[in-house]
């Protein structure tokens, strides 16, 4: 069986895009690039909300990659080589390789699919976590607080949900970005 988790970079003040929309203070050196591709490695299906989606398909494409170090194509590799579930109701089609579009997210299907995975499963997007947080389907959660306060934007965590952790594992790098790892109390 398998752990659905919700992984994200966060502002200190806990937003994952600024009031612009912006996340680029959250772009990773190569140390954080390589933590996420070690936690992304282990992950054996990404669910998406559309928005989240459409920012990840850019590593699907090789063009860009070519001068990048090899850290970030080492990424783009995990991240072909997972499968993807993009809940939209406004998507006709995907541009991705290994990737299912579903028009609702159902948590009965999403719990029946992490009991069924041998591999974890991670959840990305604001909106899609928020509904699998207010579920009860999330097991764990990991955070990499980057130094900065943006003010406001997208919260990275629900509002109106109360959840319990219990703090699994810790990582301060060398940026000043902070990780942590947090399993879901069950009440």
């Amino acid at each position: 069986m398998g752990k659905l988790i919700y992984a994200a970079n966060t502002s200190l003040d806990g937003f994952l895009e600024d009031e612009t929309g912006s996340f680029d203070w959250s772009v990773p050196d190569e140390e954080v690039h390589a933590f996420w591709n070690e936690h992304e490695r282990h992950i054996g299906t990404s669910l998406y909300g559309r928005r989240m989606y459409e920012t990840m398909r850019v590593w699907e494409l090789d063009d860009w990659l070519a001068d990048e170090p090899p850290v970030v194509r080492d990424y783009a590799g995990i991240w072909r080589d997972a499968d993807k579930i993009v809940y939209s109701s406004s998507l006709t089609e995907v541009s991705t390789a290994r990737t299912r579009i579903e028009r609702t997210f159902d948590p009965d299907a999403v719990r029946r699919l992490t009991e069924a995975s041998e591999a974890d499963l991670s959840i990305g997007g604001a909106t899609i976590a928020a509904e699998a947080f207010r579920h009860g389907l999330v097991d764990e959660c990991v955070l990499l607080l980057c130094p900065v306060v943006v003010g406001g934007g997208k919260p990275a965590l629900p509002r109106g949900v109360r959840l319990d952790l219990e703090l699994l594992d810790h990582r301060r790098f060398d940026n000043g970005v902070i990780y942590v790892r947090h399993a879901v109390r069950r009440v």
